[in-house]
């Protein structure tokens, strides 16, 4: 259902107030325009209200004819309404075709389902009483319980499905998978209203900063405004998609209002946050309940954008160029300057195979050393004096992140991450807090300012986060996983939940990286470690929109990105426009670089098993690689994945050694 029922009751509210005073509040109402706008103002608020559609009847209606024939010759066993206007044109329809009397009688013996209280009221204006109503929020899911709870279908029952503006596939699928033969019958159709300037003004309003608050009351109404405000409506020929998606950004500024699930489902599907649902669907309950929140919805909205894109309180000025580790082989290899040597350092270079790190971490947990950043700073900044590598990572983890959004994470022993909350469905989702600053974080921040004070000045400092996939895989699965069934169910089941899911995850993770860049580190890597389960077509729809709106808002920063498991995902790691790819050992170094192109860095790509071999193989393996990556700029030489707790910390150092030998210019 597209349409969330309005009734007239839901205008009404106690005592309106001035909840909204000094906000613009736009609004995509049609029909109710008025209405809403009256509302808006009554709140206090200043109404921009944009028109985005309007409903034109069938011109010949034959489906809504053969279903009025049916019913008057007894071959339907149940019907649906979906709409209020629906049925008033249905009889417009009955009246010029058939005997309306004769109709109404008919329809009366059969069972009638009223989604919710317009097609309710509607019906009862011809003096019909449906049989059954489906309850709030009046969904198709709803629907669907109500046809379980009353055994309504049996096999092959003839369900005469009227629809609104245009066809409903999930509810169609969950009535023939019932047993039901289904008949859809369409008996209008939107379109855009005759007057778009009011929607194009609107959307200039969007673009530049003018909107506080957006309200969506249906979901063909962002879909036109989105149409209109891209051009994508007028076939101009523009760049239509990156004028949406420029759209998009900047509505992920404004607060946007949803009336209910279904208009809740199709803005998330359409990668929009909501910031807030009404409950029940209903317009004053709506208006009410942002009245009630808005100031503090704006406040956060602010405070979210400024920590994206640095604008926060203390922000670093930018980098000096004549710092000593702005000219380090890692930094010009990460802008694909010619080095006199092959950079190299090692995922996972501070970790269980070096005796020192196996000392402190005796001494703690492992959750409590990652929020200890002097002790953080101690383990990297031996790591790096040990191995002789040409870059640092801070010692952390990719799972803190979500503890201040609401997950109860454990580090069980000889289990690994242990997620004890975690998110099955929307509902789940929307328990999901949003990261609005790094006051629980903070210690991240300060171990990245511990290890650049604490590291030679010569040295970069590279910061880190999990990439979007692989922290909702935690959050979904609870821990790790060999086949990602409840990652990717709820992927493929409700994209608009698991959207939700990862434009929250996203958002924390530029509001982490931007922090650790004005914390001191110099370039950043995002670590997708579970991205190797998708298909490629499943990585393209699903993540990398989120992981390209991650690339494009870290500042001042290189960033590289890495995903371990599927070689076929490189074109799209490279598609998101880092300034590295990271790539792992299950494909040539070489083939790796002609699939990502020249434009980019490339890091990678030793089998960490490698480290297990005799010298002399070590040393033949990681000649292949330098071999393979041809001396050009931009290599930085890498495992294909982290050390291994069974490595002999002296083959490390000495792979470290071989290729700064071998690579010598």
């Amino acid at each position: 259902m597209a349409n969330e029922d309005l009734e007239p009751s839901g205008l009404e509210s106690d005592s309106p107030g001035q909840g909204l005073e000094g906000l613009r509040v736009a609004s995509l109402e049609s029909r109710r325009a008025d209405e809403m706008r009256n509302l808006i103002e009554r709140f206090g608020g200043t109404a921009i209200v944009a028109p985005s559609m309007q409903e034109l009847p069938l011109d010949e209606n034959t489906a809504a004819i053969d279903f009025a024939h049916q019913v008057l010759t007894g071959q339907v066993n149940l019907a649906v309404f979906l709409t209020g206007v629906g049925f008033e044109h249905l009889m417009a329809v009955v009246d010029r075709n058939v005997n309306r009397q004769r109709f109404l009688d008919n329809l009366s013996d059969i069972d009638t389902v009223a989604r919710g209280p317009k097609p309710a009221v509607a019906m009862k204006k011809f003096g019909i009483t449906p049989t059954y109503r489906v309850p709030e929020p009046n969904t198709w899911r709803e629907l669907l319980e109500l046809v379980d709870r009353e055994q309504l279908i049996r096999s092959n029952q003839q369900v005469a499905l009227l629809e609104y503006g245009k066809p409903n596939p999930s509810l169609v699928a969950g009535l023939e998978a019932r047993g039901a033969h289904v008949q859809q019958v369409p008996i209008y159709r939107w379109t855009l209203p005759d007057d778009v300037e009011p929607l194009k003004q609107l959307a200039r309003d969007v673009l530049a900063g003018r909107i506080d608050v957006l309200l969506v009351t249906s979901a063909q109404q962002i879909e036109h405004f989105l149409a209109v405000g891209s051009g994508r409506y007028s076939g101009s020929g523009n760049d239509a998609g990156a004028d949406l998606e420029h759209l998009k950004r900047m509505l992920k500024r404004v607060v946007i209002a949803s009336i209910g699930p279904t208009t809740s489902e199709a803005l998330r599907e359409r990668g929009l946050p909501v910031d807030l649902e009404s409950s029940p669907p209903k317009m004053g309950a709506m208006l009410k309940s942002l009245a009630a929140q808005a100031q503090r919805l704006c406040d956060k909205k602010r405070r979210i954008h400024q920590l994206m894109s640095g604008d926060a309180e203390n922000t670093m000025a930018p980098t000096p160029q004549d710092e000593p580790w702005y000219d380090s082989p890692f930094m010009r290899a990460c802008r694909r300057e010619p080095t006199d040597v092959t950079p190299i350092w090692l995922m996972r270079q501070a970790g269980r195979y070096m005796q020192e790190y196996r000392e402190v971490r005796a001494k703690t947990t492992f959750l409590e050393l990652c929020k200890n950043p002097e002790l953080c700073s101690e383990v990297m900044c031996t790591a790096v004096e040990r191995l002789g590598v040409d870059a640092a990572i801070i010692f952390s983890d990719l799972l803190p992140i979500l503890e201040p959004m609401g997950f109860q994470l454990e580090f069980a022993h000889g289990e690994g991450p242990v997620i004890h909350n975690p998110v099955r469905t929307l509902a789940d989702v929307d328990r999901v807090l949003e990261l609005e600053s790094m006051d629980a974080l903070q210690f991240v921040a300060d171990t990245v300012r511990c290890t650049r004070r604490d590291m030679q000045p010569n040295i970069p400092v590279i910061g880190f986060a999990g990439a979007p996939f692989t922290l909702a895989s935690y959050a979904i699965e609870g821990g790790a996983s060999r086949n990602y069934l409840h990652t990717k169910t709820l992927m493929y089941r409700d994209p608009g939940a698991w959207n939700e899911l990862m434009e929250r995850l996203s958002r924390a993770v530029i509001i982490y990286l931007n922090a650790q860049v004005r914390a001191g580190a110099q370039a950043v890597q995002l670590f997708d470690s579970w991205a190797g389960c998708l298909h490629p077509d499943d990585y393209r729809r699903y993540v990398l929109p989120h992981v390209k709106s991650i690339v494009q808002s870290v500042e001042g920063a290189p960033v590289i990105n890495f995903a371990t498991g599927n070689p076929s995902l490189l074109p799209l790691l490279a598609e998101a426009d880092p300034a590295v790819v990271g790539v792992d050992w299950r494909i040539r170094l070489d083939t790796a670089w002609d699939i990502v192109g020249p434009e980019y860095g490339v890091q990678g790509n030793l089998d960490p098993i490698a480290l297990m071999a005799d010298l002399d193989e070590l040393r033949l393996r990681a000649g292949d690689v330098l071999t393979q990556a041809g001396n050009r700029p931009g290599h930085i030489f890498n495992l294909g994945h982290g050390i291994l707790p069974q490595t002999d910390v002296n083959q490390a150092i000495a792979l470290v050694d071989m290729v700064h030998e071998m690579s010598s210019r």
